[in-house]
């Protein structure tokens, strides 16, 4: 195991990283951003250095500067968390051309998933489903026209690089089509670097539903079951929760399988999830692979009992995955709500100063969050500031003990969206699973 690790990263989920690691034993080397030289985060880690300016590209997309940190500090292993560089080929290849061990897959798999063009074109060939679409880049709008009328409306004209629904809008015709083609271009040029498009069919009103991969440097892979994420906002996740209450068990055992099956045929290492769409049948699709740990990682390790961070350490300092598939089991029902520092109604941001911080503590309650009652919530970061999760015995018994913690949870001196998450969880159509990626907009922002 390694002795000393850099984490590149900030907020919660550097101090996740941190917990695991001070439990192993491992010293941590933290990085930190001028504005958040008095976070949390850079308290936790053993030792901590400046690596730029506020905006991320100053600081925590500073590749150099990261590098010169790590070889300075000694460090083996550099964990990337999610986010930022945690899908950067660039910066996978470069800590392995320093003889740094990057904690995750290589930076020939990290490009490969990361192209959603090519990805798809893998899935395909392995006899994963895959939506309906093309497996090209797109030449411009008139061609985009062309396939979406022989694909059929509606259809989404997607970005081939990034996330977070970041150059993605559906369309409904052909009007609609031309009139948000180049503005989607535009922005992933802007957010990526990468105007590629593709496009493919629209499956209307599907679930979100991802499957947690682990899978060692032997070719020795296990799954450890589903996540449902189709309480989402403009592409952006907001709640999830595990296992899904929508599919059955021979839908989650064969999406399971094929996950493994994909991993195992890109030579794939370390945590990752293949994201599904689910359509009304549990037919299911491809979306997209994500090669590092994912935001809502708590869930799986509630109900598993297994620390993804851990794991993810033992792989990459070179060990064999001792977890067999038949020892993964599958206990109680877990959900996570992500806590924002923005508006409720406008969904606009919310920086400034935490006046009191309160979360409430006792069976069945997880924070993950590195904020305190005198943090100041920067504005040049995403804007959430932690994860409540909550395990109950059911599916119901978590959603009513969310409830009450949620109505008990304060946090004072800046805006956040608890009112929000409150009608979600209280909402009967969320309390009777029926929980498809248009939830928010059919009921919760009725337009």
């Amino acid at each position: 195991m390694f002795k000393k690790i850099l984490i590149a990263n900030r907020g919660e989920i550097a101090a996740r990283i941190m917990r695991t690691c001070n439990a192993l034993d491992i010293h941590t080397v933290g990085v930190f951003s001028e504005a958040d030289k008095e976070a949390p985060h850079v308290q936790l880690a053993d030792e901590a250095y400046c690596v730029g300016g506020s905006r991320v590209n100053e600081s925590y997309l500073n590749i150099d500067k990261i590098i010169e940190v790590a070889k300075e500090t000694k460090v083996e292993a550099i964990h990337p968390g999610y986010g930022l560089l945690s899908e950067n080929p660039k910066f996978a290849r470069r800590c392995e051309d320093e003889g740094i061990i990057f904690i995750g897959p290589s930076a020939d798999v990290i490009a490969q998933m990361g192209s959603k063009i090519e990805s798809r074109k893998v899935m395909k060939e392995i006899g994963v489903p895959v939506v309906p679409g093309i497996a090209h880049p797109l030449k411009d709008e008139n061609e985009a026209a062309e396939i979406a009328n022989s694909i059929g409306y509606p259809v989404m004209i997607k970005a081939s690089s990034g996330g977070g629904g970041i150059g993605m809008k559906a369309v409904y015709n052909q009007e609609e089509l031309l009139k948000y083609y180049a503005g989607n271009q535009k922005r992933a040029t802007d957010f990526f670097g990468d105007g590629t498009m593709y496009i493919e069919k629209y499956i209307e009103e599907p679930h979100h539903i991802e499957i947690q991969i682990l899978a060692d440097k032997y070719g020795n892979s296990v799954y450890l079951w589903d996540r449902e994420c189709s309480i989402q906002r403009r592409h952006q996740k907001v709640l999830e929760e595990a296992p899904s209450p929508f599919i059955d068990e021979k839908t989650r055992q064969k999406m399971g399988e094929l996950s493994i099956l994909a991993a195992q045929s890109i030579g794939y290492s370390n945590a990752g999830t293949i994201e599904f769409l689910v359509d009304a049948d549990q037919n299911f699709y491809f979306l997209e692979m994500n090669t590092r740990l994912q935001v809502e990682h708590p869930v799986t390790e509630e109900i598993t009992g297994i620390d993804l961070v851990e794991q993810q350490l033992l792989i990459a300092s070179g060990e064999r995955l001792t977890i067999k598939q038949a020892d993964i089991k599958r206990e109680g029902h877990a959900i996570e709500v992500r806590i924002y520092a923005e508006d409720p109604e406008t969904f606009f941001p919310s920086p400034g100063r935490i006046t009191k911080l309160y979360t409430p503590t006792g069976k069945g309650i997880r924070h993950e969050l590195a904020i305190s009652d005198s943090s100041v919530v920067s504005p040049f970061y995403d804007p959430m500031v932690a994860k409540l999760i909550i395990k109950g015995e059911t599916r119901m018994k978590a959603i009513n003990h969310l409830q009450e913690v949620l109505d008990a949870y304060e946090l004072q001196g800046i805006k956040t969206n608890i009112p929000f998450l409150k009608k979600i969880v209280s909402h009967q159509a969320f309390r009777e699973g029926d929980t498809t990626t248009s939830f928010i907009e059919k009921n919760i922002i009725k337009k």
